[in-house]
Formats: structure tokens, C-alpha cells, sequence
């Protein structure tokens, strides 16, 4: 048993990203996911009991992590209420590289696994500029 991972991210970012993390491994995804897509039109009840179903749907019993494209916004405000959902933890400002380390380490508890995954993120971004003359 891993841990769970659901994605909570604008139109189809989260889904996009995941495609092309499985890309990258292969086409595997070594972690039970799910998506969750917040789209305007659809009311905030409503992509609540989605979220709650889906972490139910992920969760083997070794928690949760949850990421989110941005902080303060509907996907991580919705991700935020899960919180009390059992072992669930909620990272925000969800990248490629963070993404990428989930996979490389989805063997990791809960609590690792999100650090691991913070520090990728974080690792993976980068001010690239023109060698000095």
C-alpha cells in the first residue's frame, strides 16, 4: 500500500501535468490518483462531495496528499476542508517537478512523501540567464 494522491487544479491543468508525469515514467503512475477539475459552471457543493469521494477512492489507508495549483484559490480552499478527512495533507503551487518526485519516491509515508515533493517543486524552479561576456 502508497500513499494516495489527488490533484485539485483549474480546468484541466492537474490532468495535463499527470499525463505527462505518467509520460515520463513510461506510462505508469506508481500512486493511486485522482483528478479533480474545478470548472466554474460547476457549484461549490457540488466539486465538494467530488473531492471527499475521490480522497475516499484514493486513500489505501496510508493517507493523503493533496495538491493544488494555487494557493487562496477554490481548488485549495476545497483541498483545505479534506484536511480533517483522515491522514491528508495539502501541498499547493503543483508543478511538473513536483510531480516527477512524487513518482520517484511514492513508496515514502505520507509526511516524507509531501516533503519530498515540496523540495522537488521547489528544486525545479529555476532563473536560467546568459553567461556573463
Amino acid at each position: 500500500m502508497s500513499v494516495g494522491l489527488l490533484i485539485i487544479t483549474h480546468g484541466e491543468i492537474g490532468r495535463s501535468l499527470l499525463a505527462t508525469a505518467t509520460r515520463i515514467f513510461g506510462g505508469r503512475c506508481p500512486l493511486a490518483v485522482a483528478v479533480l477539475s474545478v470548472h466554474e459552471e460547476i457549484q461549490r457543493d457540488e466539486l465538494r462531495a467530488q473531492a471527499v469521494q475521490l480522497r475516499e477512492q484514493v486513500d489505501s489507508g496510508n493517507g493523503v496528499l493533496v495538491l493544488t495549483d494555487l494557493f487562496g484559490a477554490t481548488p485549495a480552499n476545497l483541498a483545505q476542508e479534506l484536511r480533517s478527512q483522515g491522514k491528508t495533507l495539502v501541498l499547493t503551487g503543483m508543478n511538473l517537478p513536483m510531480l516527477v518526485r512524487l513518482f520517484n519516491y511514492a513508496n515514502l509515508p505520507l509526511e516524507a512523501l509531501s516533503a519530498k515533493a515540496e523540495r522537488g517543486g521547489r528544486d525545479g524552479v529555476i532563473l536560467c540567464r546568459n553567461p556573463a561576456p
